[in-house]
């Protein structure tokens, strides 16, 4: 066996170790991103409801759909992490 092909071998297994780290650091990126943006959809929903009370229903529903579009982008971003962990 040469020193080539050795040396070739530990870094492909090095490589496959940083990009499950990587992951696993973009796993927790997209679920602090979501997080802060949910909360500032929340925020900026409590106040429009505190100006204008009588719109209070149509903005909440509005900031249901917008927190709900945000989570399922979440989820899909987690779920390629975990494929590129696992597969």
């Amino acid at each position: 066996m040469s020193p080539l092909f050795v040396l070739l071998e530990a870094s492909v297994e090095v490589a496959a170790q940083w990009m499950k780290m990587g992951a696993g650091f973009a796993a927790a990126i997209a679920v602090f991103a979501a997080s802060w943006g949910i909360g500032k959809i929340g925020k900026a929903a409590l106040e429009s409801i505190a100006r204008q009370p009588e719109a209070g229903n149509d903005i909440r529903s509005s900031m249901i759909v917008s927190a709900a579009l945000v989570e399922g982008v979440t989820f899909f971003a987690i779920v390629v992490c975990l494929l590129v962990l696992f597969v």
